[in-house]
């Protein structure tokens, strides 16, 4: 399983919900963030970006000499169309790197109103194929998503034989949708709120149990304890302990999923698979050396155990968690650093509970995680308090390197977390 191309070190390609999670995610490594505005994108339930706030984030984003994707990748409706030409007349002024689209009439007034930005095929559109990945490239795409339900040695031979010039880009972490390639009518059907148009609800990961109508009482026979079984909720996705596979198939973009997930987490998963890619192409035996590390890392976050997904051949049973629905969680999300103030206290918006007196993690975009302990606590009026019990206060703290002598240089976009072991 290997292409005839030069193997050539691949973009990392972050989400952001929010502005916040934008620069937390350039901070900790990734070449390249895509954001959702307030219409026309799948993640009707993130913060998302206002119109200004995309403007500043291109700006700023292309100022750091990264780029930034817009998600336009909604399944349009006539009554939806005259609102899309505003909306793309507004983007074409912003000029972002690239459009995410999914819906060809989307595809075609991109093409008539902003055809300076790249349009990007969105995996909703089920790219399974080369011919379909050429369909794409002779309207004018560049850059093709895959599909999810492709193995490695299909993105392999879809490399080999489309345009040379033509982009693959590839989830390689986050959650997996049930449903072919995102497409699903699970949220519409029972909750009238529908998933190809940004409103999903994640029925997939609901209890459920199966009975035959005329057989009532006679269960369809899966593995389930007392309260049902969750057979649609799949393990999410991890590939990276498999980074020279992914490279060596050809692949342009690594994406990570997670549009509506904090910064901790994007914190965590970029900086880890940034550290993973570096090695790899700085020498293949660092890679193997710290691939526990790796692995450690994207585990000490929110997830639902992992998998390879259809990377290696078809999910079995085992790709399931057929028990419940409930994340991991391992680590709980304290702030991001916005500054140092004169005393030198780090100055964050609290996220949740925490106490003097307790052990926080720093995390560093180098890799490093630095242990501290909480030695004080103040208000923005720079009274002390004994805890941080409300979400959203500004908070100043004075915080200290538990290993002695070890200094103390907090950065801006610093994440700061605290193991969920470490909590009591």
């Amino acid at each position: 399983m290997e292409n005839d191309r030069l193997v050539k070190k691949p973009e990392l390609l972050a989400p952001a919900g929010s502005p916040e999670v934008l620069r937390v995610a350039v901070h900790y490594g990734a070449d390249a963030v895509y954001i959702g505005g307030d219409a026309f994108g799948l993640r009707a339930n993130a913060k998302n970006f206002s119109r200004e706030e995309m403007a500043e984030a291109v700006s700023w984003t292309h100022a750091q000499g990264k780029k930034l994707y817009v998600t336009v990748n909604i399944l349009v409706h006539n009554a939806d169309l005259q609102d899309l030409k505003a909306y793309l007349e507004e983007l074409r002024t912003m000029r972002p790197d690239g459009l995410i689209i999914a819906d060809p009439g989307v595809f075609s007034f991109a093409g008539k109103i902003c055809p300076e930005i790249p349009r990007h095929i969105s995996t909703q559109a089920n790219n399974t194929n080369s011919e379909t990945c050429r369909f794409w490239a002779e309207l004018g795409a560049k850059r093709i998503v895959t599909a999810r339900e492709l193995s490695l040695q299909e993105i392999c031979e879809i490399r080999e034989q489309i345009p040379e010039d033509m982009e693959i880009e590839t989830f390689v972490h986050g959650a997996m949708c049930i449903s072919y390639s995102g497409r699903c009518l699970l949220s519409n059907f029972l909750n009238g709120r529908d998933a190809n148009r940004g409103a999903c609800t994640h029925p997939c990961r609901w209890k459920y149990t199966l009975m035959e109508e005329t057989r009532p009482g006679e269960y369809f026979p899966v593995l389930e304890n007392e309260r049902g079984t969750f057979i649609f909720n799949s393990k999410d996705l991890c590939m990276i302990g498999h980074i020279p596979d992914l490279c060596r198939a050809g692949i342009d973009s690594f994406k990570i999923e997670g549009r509506m997930k904090t910064a901790l987490y994007v914190a965590g998963v970029t900086r880890a698979y940034r550290r993973a890619i570096d090695d790899y192409f700085r020498d293949p035996a660092a890679f193997e050396k710290n691939r526990d590390w790796y692995l450690k890392e994207v585990s000490s976050g929110t997830n639902r155990q992992f998998t390879t997904g259809f990377f290696y051949g078809k999910p079995s049973a085992e790709d399931h968690i057929y028990e419940n629905s409930t994340y991991v969680t391992n680590s709980v999300f304290l702030g991001v650093i916005r500054s140092a103030d004169p005393e030198g206290r780090v100055v964050l918006e609290q996220k949740n509970k925490f106490c003097t007196g307790q052990t926080v993690e720093l995390l560093k975009a180098d890799g490093r995680t630095q242990r501290l302990f909480v030695r004080g606590i103040y208000d923005e009026n720079g009274l002390p308090q004994q805890d941080a019990p409300h979400a959203k206060q500004e908070l100043h703290l004075d915080l200290v390197p538990e290993e002695p002598g070890e200094t103390f240089e907090p950065e801006q976009f610093d994440v700061l977390r605290m193991q969920t072991d470490l909590s009591s």
